[in-house]
């Protein structure tokens, strides 16, 4: 309804000028031709009047006006009439106009009231050798209101279909171009209560067709995360509940009175080992709060290359021997990096740790580092299992995990890379990623 009284109230307004200014450009042309038209046949007698000053002359004049719709006098200087075309010379006389009125060096229109006067009236002054006097005009003001009466009917006519035609029109044109909205509102409203499961119908490549796109995306998106989401939190919950388990089992039984210490020292680090499990889970649920928060910051400074990469190279070198892989660094020369180094450690680590995680046992994981127009490349490359095709574009999305089991063996909390892909981001570089099931995945980081 707003689309439609937008519209028509738009073009109504316009159309509205141009019928009143074509209205007033008619009437204006049309009093301009009666009133030009007015003083060349007063000029005319005026003329002949000079040239033929006689009885005669003035029967001629007053002759050729009978019978049509204007009427003409003509008077000496005194203002008395001396020829008359009119039949009823009294209904002339009063709309005469005085001797000051005609007293004029040139021909003129003194009367051009068509609206509230019968007549337009023009003055012609004549001078013979016997004297001087006026030759008046009186031109009939029907022809005009006759004029302008057939222009109102015909204006108010076009005026009335415009409307109503237009209202049908931009009705029609309204509701064929709401419709598909209507249909998103509705669509949207279904999304808002958890329903996903909406189809809107491809309207085309217009800004239309691009939202009912959008919306249905939207709506996979939404589907996929809640399912990813619900996921997360059974598997957090599965994952949670196991150590809390142990912890609570084995602390027990290492309270118990008389227990060898070997034993109890045995138990202790089954604890130990499931509060570190613990730990792992919390930081993944904080750093899904970072992400829903956007409050990953970074400081980036100067740093040498040489001694950030080989120091993180011996910290995590040793996991990699106890899963017997082996890890390999290539770094051809030192250069400068200009990043956040805390932040681009846990890149790195994250990133190394999905290879640790998904490698087979004596494979080898290659990090590879280099300078290239100004930017630090860090590529790594694993032989592990890779990742399916169709799991590639939603890796880097927060909860989703490629192994949908909550096997411990396998598939993290679909936190990491997510983290990997923001950190990144906000050091203003790209990653990328390339990968052949059972042949292994190659991540490269560009800062």
């Amino acid at each position: 309804m707003k689309l439609t009284a937008y519209f028509f109230i738009t073009v109504l307004i316009m159309e509205t000028s141009l019928m009143l200014y074509l209205h007033r450009n008619i009437i204006d042309s049309r009093t301009e031709e009666e009133f030009n038209r007015l003083l060349a046949n007063g000029s005319n007698h005026r003329d002949v009047l000079m040239a033929y000053y006689s009885e005669t002359a003035i029967k001629h004049i007053v002759l050729m006006e009978k019978d049509i719709d204007r009427e003409v006098l003509i008077t000496d200087e005194r203002g008395g009439i001396i020829g008359s075309s009119a039949e009823n010379q009294k209904g002339l006389l009063k709309y005469l106009p005085s001797l000051d009125q005609m007293h004029t060096a040139s021909d003129q229109i003194i009367q051009a009231n068509w609206k509230d006067m019968p007549y337009v009236i023009s003055v012609h002054p004549y001078q013979v050798d016997s004297g001087s006097g006026y030759v008046i005009m009186f031109q009939s003001t029907d022809s005009i209101q006759h004029l302008v009466s057939k222009l109102n009917m015909h204006f108010g006519l076009a005026g009335v279909t415009s409307v109503v035609a237009l209202f049908v029109i931009y009705a029609f044109l309204s509701k064929f171009l709401t419709r598909p909205l209507i249909r998103m509102q509705e669509a949207t409203e279904k999304i808002s209560k958890g329903d996903f499961q909406v189809s809107l119908p491809a309207i085309g490549k217009d800004e239309l067709g691009e939202l009912s796109g959008s919306i249905q995306k939207l709506a996979g998106d939404l589907e996929r995360l809640t399912a990813e989401r619900n996921e997360f939190l059974a598997s957090t919950a599965h994952e949670l509940s196991t150590p809390l388990t142990y912890l609570n089992g084995y602390s027990k039984v290492a309270m118990r009175q008389g227990i060898q210490e070997a034993e109890r020292n045995r138990y202790l680090e089954i604890i130990a080992e499931e509060s570190e499990r613990m730990k792992e889970l919390v930081n993944n649920l904080l750093d899904l709060a970072k992400l829903d928060e956007n409050s990953f910051s970074v400081s980036k400074e100067y740093f040498w290359a040489s001694s950030f990469i080989h120091d993180l190279f011996k910290r995590v070198k040793p996991s990699f021997v106890i899963q017997k892989l082996e890890l390999q660094l290539v770094m051809e020369r030192d250069f400068q990096i200009h990043a956040d180094p805390i932040r681009l450690e846990q890149i790195l680590l994250n990133v190394l740790d999905n290879a640790l995680k998904y490698s087979k046992e004596e494979s080898t994981v290659t990090m590879e580092v280099y300078q290239r127009e100004e930017k630090t490349v860090l590529v790594i490359t694993d032989e592990g299992i890779g990742i399916p095709e169709q799991d590639l574009p939603f890796i880097f999305e927060k909860l989703y995990r490629v192994e949908k089991s909550r096997s411990r063996s396998y598939g993290g909390s679909g936190i990491g890379l997510a983290v990997v892909k923001e950190l990144v981001d906000a050091h203003g570089g790209a990653i990328e990623v390339a990968s052949q099931l059972g042949h292994g995945s190659v991540f490269k980081v560009t800062i």
